[in-house]
């Protein structure tokens, strides 16, 4: 099992941006010094081509994007400023997410320590995300003819709304979001199969909406590969999740997932998606977390 990393290019973003950028640094830092992950198996990404982010982009965003001829406005919405190292760190994201699928496709499993970018729509970003990394990574591979049927599996807090927008008409994506019902964003997008949550949803309810999420995943798609957004944001001290999750029920989501994906025989690339506790620290130890439990039952 492969795993990539983009922690290095680090953004200049202003003083008390509230993005917490030093969580990746970390996360890699804690996965290198893993007794268990053998050596070689950190990878840096490739950089993705504008040919290939157009696969799920309109040419003239990534155009503006390259340029540095987004507005003001499409900054802000987005959430980092305009510059060189935030498009290039958002083309080696993408690259992260596609290199850890053909990890999974080869191996069984591969982790992108960042990623989970969907909220970006096929021509304007949102919410911290330039490039949708999911939509990319699955139209490449299926441009490649490397797979026919591609499920994203989305458990973020926040839903997936870019990436539904963009794979809407895509019958080839199957796209699953677990999300909370009165979080961000307000309008809600229509994925294939969506699960809104309360606010306050704990472990026991959380995981029993997966479980039934999962069967319907796997009832009205066969996948050659699963896409899962394995997001931090579920925590109950989450400061934008609403949610009830303690640390032990995410890592039981992950082990849900991966056993199920284990199942199906179906091959797994996992990114890290949001996580806003107050102290970073908390979101490294879930992220941890799941990429040890894809290592349980992926790695070699």
């Amino acid at each position: 099992m492969l795993i990539y990393y983009t922690d290095h290019f680090v953004l200049p973003l202003p003083d008390g941006h509230r993005f917490p950028m030093g969580k990746y640094a970390e996360l890699r830092r804690r996965v290198a010094l893993s007794p268990w992950l053998p050596v070689g198996s950190l990878r840096e990404p490739p950089a993705l081509d504008n040919t290939t982010l157009c696969l799920a982009h309109d040419a003239d965003y990534v155009q503006r994007v390259s340029d540095g001829a987004l507005t003001a406005a499409e900054q802000r919405r987005i959430g980092f400023p305009w510059s060189e190292r935030m498009v290039e760190r958002s083309r080696r994201s993408s690259g992260a997410t596609y290199a850890a699928c053909v990890s999974a496709l080869k191996r069984g499993a591969g982790v992108n320590l960042a990623g989970g970018t969907h909220h970006a729509f096929a021509a304007r970003g949102e919410g911290f995300c330039v490039f949708n990394d999911s939509a990319v990574a699955a139209r490449a591979l299926l441009a490649e003819g490397r797979v026919h049927q591609v499920a994203v599996i989305d458990c973020d807090v926040h839903q997936g709304d870019g990436t539904a927008a963009i794979l809407a008409n895509d019958a080839r994506v199957f796209t699953c979001s677990l999300h909370g019902a009165g979080n961000w964003p307000l309008h809600k997008q229509v994925s294939d199969l969506d699960v809104a949550l309360p606010d306050g949803t704990g472990d026991h309810a959380y995981l029993q909406a997966l479980a039934s999420a999962l069967d319907q995943v796997f009832t009205r798609c066969t996948p050659d590969l699963v896409i899962y957004l394995a997001g931090a944001d579920p925590w109950e001290g989450d400061r934008l999740g609403k949610l009830a999750l303690t640390k032990s029920g995410l890592l039981q989501r992950d082990r849900l997932v991966f056993g199920r994906c284990l199942r199906q025989a179906v091959p797994v690339a996992v990114t890290m998606g949001g996580g806003y506790a107050p102290d970073f620290n908390d979101v490294v130890d879930i992220h941890y977390e799941t990429v040890r439990a894809a290592f349980s039952y992926f790695g070699r």
